[in-house]
Parts: C-alpha cells; sequence; structure tokens
C-alpha cells in the first residue's frame, strides 16, 4: 500500500542530493511525498554528522517530529544519513522515539527501510561506505532554475580536524558517462544553474589512473544547454594548469571558486594535513587572479586550530586583508571525536569564537568594500522572484553562490520571470548586499 512520506535534509548540499534520490526511489515505488510533516506516515530525516553543531540541529528535528508523533500527527521517524553512520549504537538508544537508522552507504535501501518501520519493525541498515556509487534518479528540490550536480562521494584528503572520510568513505568518482547523463537530463528539465559539487571536485576521475579528469568533464559540460555551470569546492594543492584554462576559457563556467583554504600558516597546515604551504596559496591565488579576469574568490576559514597562537592568528588575519577574498565562510574550531586534531593541544573553544568573530568583521570590512567597488556596474542577474519583505525583485549574478552569499535585491517597472536573466545597474548597499534596478536591455 503506498504510504505518505515526509522529507527533510539537513547540512550540505551533497545531502541534498542523497535526499531527492531517496524521494525518488519512493516516489517510483508507489508512495506520495508530501511538503508538510503533519499526516505523514513516515518522516525521514536525513542528517548531518560534520560537526558537534550539526548533530545539536539535527536531534532538535528529530524531537520536533517525535512531539507530532506523540500528537498522532506522525506515525513513524527515520533518520538516515551523517549523523546516524556517526553514532549507530547511540541514536536509537538515545533517542527511543526513533524507528530505524540509516547510513551513508544505504540510501538504497530507503523502500525497504519504510516498510518495515510501517511493519512495527525497527530498521536498520547500514552498508559499505565505500561501495561504487549508487546511480538513480532524484526528485529536485531546488527552484527549477538551478541544481547540484554531484560529481564523486566521499574524500581521501584525510585532514586532521575533519571526521568526513569516516562518515563518507573513500573518494569514489562518479563514471563521466552517468554524469553527464545526468546533467543532460537537468538540462532537459530547464535547469539554467548547473552547481558541480562533491567534497572535493579537484580529485575527479584520479581514482581511476592517477589523473585529473575534472577539466575533460567541465568542457562536456560546457556543451549542453546549461547557461552557468558553478564549481564547489577546489582544494587548492590540485589545481593544476589545465583545468584553470578551461575555467577560464568556458564561458559558461562561472568565473567563482569556492578554494577552502582553512588557514595559512604552515605549521598550522602541516599539523592539520594540508598539502601545500603559504607560499604555494599565495602563488596559486595570485596565478588564478591573473589568468581569470573578474574572479570572484571563496574560501573557508577555521579559526583556533591546533597549534593557532596569537602570532599564527594575527598572521591569518593579515593573509586576509591582503588576499582580499570577498567571500568566506568562518568557523571556530570544533573538536571532533574520531579525528587527529581532538587529540592535539588547542585554544579554549571561547577563543576560537571570540577569533572567529574578529575575522568575520574583518571579512565584513573587505566585502563592503567589495561592494562599493561594484556600485554602477551592470551585472547579469538570475531573477529569482518578488521579495516582499523588500518589495523589490531579487537575484544573484555569477559572485552570489545559492544559500551562502548574500542577493541583489532590485527594481523593475516590467515584471521579470523567476528563472530569467536580466541585466541589472547595482545602484547600493544594503547590510552585506546590493540594491539596484533593472537596466534597459
Amino acid at each position: 500500500m503506498p504510504y505518505k512520506l515526509h522529507f527533510i535534509s539537513l547540512g550540505c548540499a551533497k545531502n541534498t542530493v542523497n535526499c531527492e534520490q531517496m524521494m525518488s526511489l519512493c516516489e517510483a515505488a508507489g508512495h506520495v511525498l508530501q511538503p508538510e510533516p503533519e499526516g505523514a506516515d513516515v518522516v525521514v530525516v536525513n542528517t548531518c554528522g560534520f560537526l558537534a553543531s550539526a548533530n545539536e540541529e539535527a536531534i532538535e528535528y528529530i524531537l520536533r517530529m517525535a512531539e507530532l508523533k506523540r500528537a498522532g500527527q506522525v506515525k513513524k521517524i527515520l533518520v538516515t544519513g551523517c549523523m546516524t553512520q556517526r553514532y549507530q549504537d547511540e541514536v536509537l538508544k538515545e533517542l527511543p522515539e526513533v524507528d530505524g537508522i540509516m547510513g551513508t552507504g544505504s540510501y538504497k535501501d530507503i523502500v525497504s527501510a519504510v516498510e518495515t518501520v510501517m511493519a512495527g519493525e525497527r530498521a536498520s541498515r547500514f552498508a559499505s561506505i565505500d561501495a561504487p556509487v549508487d546511480e538513480f534518479g532524484r526528485v529536485l528540490t531546488t527552484p527549477s532554475w538551478y541544481a547540484y550536480l554531484r560529481i564523486a562521494e566521499g574524500c581521501d584528503n584525510w585532514c586532521a580536524f575533519c571526521i568526513i572520510p569516516k562518515l563518507r568513505g573513500k573518494y569514489r568518482s562518479r563514471p563521466m558517462d552517468k554524469v553527464l547523463e545526468e546533467a543532460r537530463g537537468l538540462a532537459e528539465q530547464g535547469v539554467k544553474e548547473l552547481i558541480v559539487i562533491a567534497q572535493d571536485i579537484t580529485r575527479y576521475g584520479t581514482d581511476w589512473d592517477g589523473q585529473h579528469h575534472l577539466a575533460d568533464l567541465l568542457e562536456e559540460l560546457s556543451r549542453l544547454d546549461f547557461h552557468w555551470i558553478r564549481l564547489h569546492y577546489l582544494y587548492p594543492d590540485q589545481m593544476d594548469d589545465r583545468l584553470i584554462d578551461v575555467i577560464a576559457r568556458e564561458p559558461k563556467i562561472l568565473k567563482y571558486l569556492d578554494i577552502p583554504l582553512q588557514h595559512c600558516n604552515d605549521g598550522i597546515l602541516r599539523r592539520m594535513n594540508r598539502r601545500g604551504d603559504k607560499a604555494y596559496i599565495e602563488g596559486l591565488l595570485d596565478k588564478l587572479r591573473d589568468r581569470i579576469p573578474g574572479l570572484v574568490l571563496r574560501t573557508s576559514i577555521i579559526t583556533g586550530l591546533p597549534g593557532e597562537d596569537e602570532a599564527a592568528f594575527e598572521e591569518l588575519c593579515q593573509f586576509l586583508w591582503d588576499q582580499r577574498m570577498p567571500r568566506a565562510g568562518v568557523f571556530p574550531y570544533s573538536p571532533e571525536d574520531g579525528t587527529p586534531a581532538a587529540k592535539m593541544e588547542r585554544v579554549p573553544t571561547e577563543e576560537a569564537e571570540r577569533r572567529a568573530e574578529l575575522v568575520v568583521d574583518l571579512q565584513s570590512r573587505i566585502m563592503d568594500e567589495w561592494n562599493e567597488e561594484r556600485l554602477g556596474e551592470t551585472v547579469e542577474v538570475l531573477c529569482e522572484g518578488f521579495d516582499s519583505q523588500s518589495m523589490s525583485y531579487v537575484g544573484r549574478s555569477y559572485a552570489e553562490s545559492p544559500d551562502i552569499d548574500g542577493k541583489i535585491y532590485f527594481t523593475a517597472e516590467s515584471e521579470p520571470a523567476a528563472g530569467t536573466f536580466v541585466p541589472v545597474r547595482i545602484t547600493g548597499t544594503m547590510d552585506g548586499e546590493l540594491t539596484g534596478e533593472l537596466a534597459e536591455e
């Protein structure tokens, strides 16, 4: 019999794709997907387990669903994803409201897990996290004009602060023909902005023959009917000249690169098992800016990593000020059980948080100055609809990635349709975001 299912996806874009795949499998099995949890036979909570804060968020969502379950509005709760992969024994023990759990190697088993919990039994599915990437369809949950394309699973970087390899397995590239087949399908559905994702897209194909194949893939993707192709995430030590040339040459590939650096101090980079030193990073950023005009750089920074004394922190701040990267995600270090860094001596959490706030303030100054420089420019904007709060239209240029960067709010006499590209003249700034007006064609 068909069941009514509600899915909640937490965490990164890769989790979003996994959730979309589970939704597709359930829909193909005849079950009904519904947008609200109330009245669902099964609520599936797809969790993130990367940081302690992500686990706390997942638990909050599970407890909310447990309240609905007690009220008779939800029958069963099934928890999937990284948190259950990380804490297989603890989830069922500490959260008795949960009826079943699945790990990151078992998304393909969602239908049988739903049927098991609806039969009154506890489901537990944990297949290998090192198996080849499963290939099946998706139910897109993003707006119709953009979608994520996951090209690989897992990670082989083994950064000392990161638990991902233990949750997602070794690096496995999806076959290029499968990736391109999925991309063609997304283009046929009307997707305008394709966002290429993996824990590390720069290593794409290296698990096949030791060679880098991201440039090959990007050339093929550029032949498809997309307007924009956006790249997340490129690790600095694997960016070769051919890849840089393809990014610079192909007009569909946005000149926006997300390169997680984490820090710049040589000692900290070595301790964290990051490849490349400060001189290498500075040389790479110089090369990228020289060869890719108009480049917008985004990075990730962690404050309070083991070994970060006051001098190393000041060095980080000076590096960020000198480099003037307009986009940055800043996080205080969180010691995660099971990682080498968790056993290292570090600054207190409160100090890591204080330093993160200082870096956020620094980056805000950098972003504000950069935004001021954009005043008067006319930029291509992907319109995402009308914002009733600001009473203006809202969208993004190539310099704003969905969900992590800001927006551009603009006025227009004629109503631009959501999902269309329009020219917008930048006229002002607003709390780190931009305002403008529709420019004449």
